[in-house]
C-alpha cells in the first residue's frame, strides 16, 4: 500500500503543533515561576538578523495551513500577525489546527503531481505537489519549530527531546 501525500502532511503537522503549543505552555510556566515576563520570551532572538519568538511561532503556524490549502485548494484562514501574548499564539496555532482538521483527506490525496508554484521577490520557484510538501513545505515547518525550540531553551525554559516531539 502507498503512502497518501495526506497522511505525509495532515498528521505530521498537527502533531507537531501541537507539540509547539505544548512548548508555549511551559513557556508560559517559565515565565510566571521566575518572574522573567512571557514578553521577554516572546521578543528574544538567536541573533540579531533572525525573527523573535514571537515570528518564529507565526510561521510556524501558517507553514502547514498554506501548504495544505496550496495542495488541496481548500482556503486557509488569514492571520494578520498581531499577536503579543503566549495565548494569542496558542489561539493561532489552534486556528491552524482546526483548519488542517478541516480538509477532507480527499482534497489532498492525488494532488502529487499537482503544480506549486512559489513567488518571491527573487523570483518563482516550482514543485510538484509531493515535491514541495515534503522537500520544502516540512523543512520549513521544522525550522521554524525547531528555532522556537531553541529560543525557548535558550532562555532557560526546561524543555528537552520528548517537548520537541510531543510527548513520545
Amino acid at each position: 500500500m502507498a503512502t497518501e501525500l495526506y497522511d505525509l502532511t495532515v498528521p505530521v503537522f498537527s502533531k507537531h503543533l501541537t507539540a509547539l503549543s505544548g512548548l508555549l505552555d511551559k513557556a508560559r510556566d517559565h515565565a510566571a515561576a521566575t518572574d522573567q515576563g512571557a514578553g521577554a520570551l516572546l521578543a528574544h532572538r538567536l541573533i540579531a538578523d533572525m525573527h523573535p519568538l514571537t515570528k518564529q511561532v507565526q510561521m510556524a503556524a501558517d507553514g502547514p495551513k498554506l501548504c495544505i490549502a496550496r495542495l488541496s485548494g481548500v482556503a486557509a484562514p488569514v492571520a494578520e500577525d498581531t499577536e503579543t501574548t503566549i495565548d494569542q499564539l496558542q489561539a493561532r496555532i489552534r486556528q491552524t489546527l482546526d483548519y488542517l482538521a478541516s480538509v477532507p483527506r480527499t482534497a489532498v490525496d492525488g494532488q502529487e503531481d499537482r503544480e506549486v508554484v512559489l513567488t518571491f521577490p527573487s523570483g518563482e520557484m516550482r514543485f510538484t505537489g509531493r515535491d514541495y510538501a515534503v522537500g520544502f513545505a516540512q523543512p520549513n515547518f521544522f525550522f521554524h519549530l525547531t528555532t522556537a525550540y531553541a529560543l525557548l531553551r535558550a532562555q532557560g525554559v526546561p524543555l528537552g527531546k520528548r517537548d520537541f516531539f510531543g510527548g513520545m
